[in-house]
């Protein structure tokens, strides 16, 4: 049996790839940094809302197939080594490749040249090749492989399982050794050079990140028209499979979408028109939500509720969530604001749900969690969404 090491195994994406190659026939082991992320998962706890993953945490806690640790002297054993870490931008809104490159190096002290070192994380075209380079310079030479993850966070486990995954490697060997990995996870596996397979990454979260503007910039359009863009989209896309990946409109965040445009954007010294007219269309939403109101009322008076504050619906995720954005306008326009999340844990400034429909004068559907479709109240709600199923006319 193979011993994998998954390098930031504790986090939204390290976790599910760790579960899913321990139920792959791997022995496996998350290595996370934080001492309260290991003890929550080696006491059977996720630290993340994931379907599916908690039992699967169980099982293979149990038959000790799977375990979470702080030592990085786990890696010298290991055959394979993920390295799944974030990789911010800094200050400058340039993306910052040091944390995945300074990860490595701190894991080179346990490493052998027999391994094979695959990088998930979403990096900057060159980064591979820089580690390899890093790790040369030491005498060590893994095989080494880009192979990026490709899920919808809350959903990775059945994901992991069923998407085709891309393998970035320089030659045909380190492609078939990484290519067995996810063969054996029962996927199929497509190969490319390392940097086609970092652009591909990030064309893919780009691609996202433009379709929900254009949905965003077609909402504005109608709204200013007085027009409901629900029912134009639908019009659209009934029956009609030319237009059936037409999004509706909503908040475009969290913590991959925008960073990996920007990063795109520097990767094209800044002649990606698309990408930053996209960053300027979903990055400006809320001003926008928040001048209609103005338009209707003195929010001054009017103490505003927020309706989740995680960056997509059903996930307790709050990286980049534009909720906060729109809170940190309201701050300045009205009288209160107030915010609840049935799934967010790590904001004690959140209030239950109860008490800011009573205090509440108007309502923000931030984040489409589906028990807010249940809300019985007769003050106005500002639903971008159409989670009501009302129409997002504003």
């Amino acid at each position: 049996m193979q011993k994998v090491v998954v390098v930031g195994g504790g986090g939204h994406v390290g976790l599910p790839l760790a579960l899913v190659l321990a139920d792959s026939g791997f022995e496996v082991i998350s290595l996370d940094i934080s001492e309260e992320v290991v003890e929550k998962i080696n006491s059977g706890q996720l630290p993340f809302v994931e379907l599916h993953a908690k039992e699967l945490l169980i099982k293979y806690l149990a038959n000790k197939q799977f375990k979470a640790t702080k030592d990085f002297n786990v890696i010298q054993s290991a055959d394979i080594i993920f390295f799944v870490v974030g990789t911010p931008v800094d200050e400058y809104l340039n993306p910052d490749p040091n944390l995945v490159v300074d990860t490595v190096v701190a894991c080179k002290p346990y490493m052998n040249s027999n391994q094979l070192v695959i990088l998930r994380s979403t990096v900057f075209p060159g980064v591979t090749k820089s580690v390899k380079n890093i790790l040369g310079e030491s005498n060590l030479f893994p095989d080494i492989a880009f192979c990026p993850e490709r899920i919808l966070e809350g959903h990775a486990i059945e994901e992991i399982k069923r998407l085709p995954q891309i393998v970035g490697t320089a030659n045909t060997f380190e492609a078939q050794r990484a290519s067995a990995v996810f063969q054996q996870i029962g996927v199929e596996t497509i190969c490319v050079s390392l940097e086609e397979a970092e652009l591909a990454k990030l064309f893919t979260n780009a691609w996202r990140y433009i379709k929900f503007a254009t949905a965003n910039q077609f909402w504005l359009m109608s709204n200013e028209a007085g027009l409901d863009f629900t029912k134009i989209r639908e019009a659209v896309i009934y029956d009609y499979p030319r237009a059936s990946d037409l999004p509706n409109a909503g908040f475009s965040a969290g913590p991959c979408l925008l960073k990996d445009t920007m990063q795109l954007a520097a990767f094209s010294n800044n002649n990606f028109a698309l990408g930053h007219s996209a960053m300027l269309i979903n990055e400006g939403l809320p001003l926008y939500l928040v001048e209609k109101l103005q338009q209707r009322y003195d929010l001054s008076l009017l103490n505003i509720g927020i309706l989740g504050a995680a960056f997509k619906g059903e996930s307790d995720d709050i990286r980049s969530s534009l909720a906060y954005k729109l809170k940190k306008i309201l701050i300045f326009k009205s009288k209160s604001v107030l915010m609840s999340d049935p799934y967010v844990t790590v904001d004690q400034n959140l209030v239950p749900l109860e008490n800011l429909i009573e205090t509440s004068d108007i309502l923000i559907v931030a984040a489409p969690h589906s028990v807010y479709r249940n809300i019985e109240t007769t003050k106005p709600i500002v639903d971008i969404w159409n989670l009501l199923g009302k129409g997002n006319l504003i």
